[in-house]
Parts: C-alpha cells; sequence; structure tokens
C-alpha cells in the first residue's frame, strides 16, 4: 500500500512541532477553534466514554481535548515530531492517548469498524488522496458511529481569506500552509462521503472576524466549514 501523503507537508508541520502547544505561535488558530471543535463534536456524541480516533492528530490539541472530556483516545499521524510532541504533552496534562505513527488507511485494516466516531479535521486539504482518507475513516468508524471531517472550500473567497488574508495579510498562518488547489468544495466532500457509505449532514461553517479577532460557527460555508457524517448501519 502506497503511504497517503507529501512528504513536503510531513516536513512542513515537523519543523514547527516544537511549537504545536504555544497558544501564540503559528498555531494560534489551532488553539482559538479547539473549544469551537470539541463543543460540536461533544453536543453530537457524548464524548465520555466513547472510543475515538483523531486522524492527523498532529501535536495532539484535539486528541488532548477529547480526552479531557472524557473520551478514549486514538491519535495517528505520520509525522514524527508532531507525535513526539503530543507524547511529550501528556507528561504536562496527565491524560491518556495512545499516539501511533501510522496511515488512516493502514489503521482503518488493522482495526475496521473498531471506533464510535473518527475525527479528521484541517487534514484532507494536506494529502495527495482525500478520498482514501475518507474511505478509511469510514472503515474504522462502527455502523450507526460517525465521522467528522473540517476542511477549506474551494472557490476565490476561499482563496482571498485563507490564503491571502490568513498567510499573507494577517499573518495568522506561516506561508505556504495552505496549497488552494487541495481545497475541496462541500458538494465534492459529500458526494466521496456518499460512495464510502457515510450519510453527510449539511455543513457548518466556521468564520473569522478580524476585527474581533475571534471565531464562530454558523451559516456560512464560503471558507471554513465542518461536516458531520453516520456510517450507515
Amino acid at each position: 500500500m502506497m503511504t497517503n501523503a507529501d512528504p513536503k507537508e510531513l516536513n512542513k508541520f515537523g519543523e514547527l512541532a516544537h511549537r504545536w502547544w504555544d497558544p501564540n505561535s503559528e498555531f494560534r488558530p489551532l488553539h482559538d477553534i479547539n473549544p469551537l471543535r470539541l463543543d460540536w463534536i461533544d453536543r453530537q456524541i457524548g464524548l465520555a466514554g466513547k472510543r475515538v480516533i483523531d486522524v492527523g492528530c498532529g501535536g495532539g490539541l484535539l486528541s488532548e481535548g477529547m480526552a479531557a472530556r472524557g473520551a478514549r483516545v486514538t491519535g495517528i499521524d505520520l509525522s514524527e515530531k508532531p507525535l513526539g510532541v503530543a507524547r511529550l504533552h501528556l507528561l504536562e496534562s496527565g491524560l491518556q492517548v495512545d499516539y501511533r505513527q501510522i496511515s488512516a488507511e493502514a489503521m482503518a485494516e488493522e482495526a475496521p469498524g473498531s471506533f464510535d466516531a473518527v475525527t479528521c479535521l484541517e487534514m484532507l486539504e494536506h494529502v495527495p488522496d482525500p478520498i482514501s482518507t475518507i474511505r478509511a475513516c469510514a472503515r474504522l468508524v462502527k455502523p450507526g458511529g460517525k465521522v467528522f471531517f473540517s476542511t477549506i472550500n474551494r472557490n476565490p473567497k476561499a482563496y482571498l481569506l485563507a490564503v491571502i488574508g490568513a498567510e499573507y495579510v494577517l499573518r495568522l498562518l506561516p506561508k505556504g500552509t495552505h496549497e488552494y488547489a487541495r481545497f475541496l468544495k462541500p458538494s465534492e466532500l459529500s458526494r466521496w462521503s456518499r460512495e464510502a457509505g457515510l450519510t453527510p449532514e449539511p455543513p457548518i461553517g466556521l468564520s473569522y472576524n478580524p476585527f474581533s479577532k475571534t471565531y464562530s460557527l454558523g451559516p456560512d460555508t464560503s471558507v471554513n466549514y465542518l461536516m458531520a457524517c453516520t456510517r450507515e448501519a
């Protein structure tokens, strides 16, 4: 099986890994949106007691957040340095997360239908074959379980705000964080999810207000959006 990963992407996040848990670093947007993501997931499944796998977990921000709410979390990623940072941070937080350096596809072969929920957030736009990742997520979740995705829409507004605005004007993210051609339209994510045996719900938007410097969930899916899917029973 060929690994569904871009070495440049792995290296890019690996070089920044030591700053993952610094809320004033390049990862500040992740720190800012993490409570919104956690609340959104928790409202839908009730994290306490659930077995969840975080695909593309990076330095473990979402994984630890779910563990803090009582979930039994496995975090997987292919980038070694962020996983090392994630494991080290557990010594500080005292939480329990099982971190593994393995692809979603390999994990799906090893443990199909093993999880109550799968999270794959801010990850699909960084892999060469997002359809393969979506299929793996669908295989990992139990029948009737939930898969949560988030990514960036592909349109001129998303390019202006998520690339030019966020990376070059506001400098919320390092230059080169995103590649516009890899952004995914909600219609594409919905179609590929259905083809993988998932039933997608209408997407919900994640918006940034540059004046108040805050994020919020709402109906505007023109740039960042999240989508919950249920695996067919």
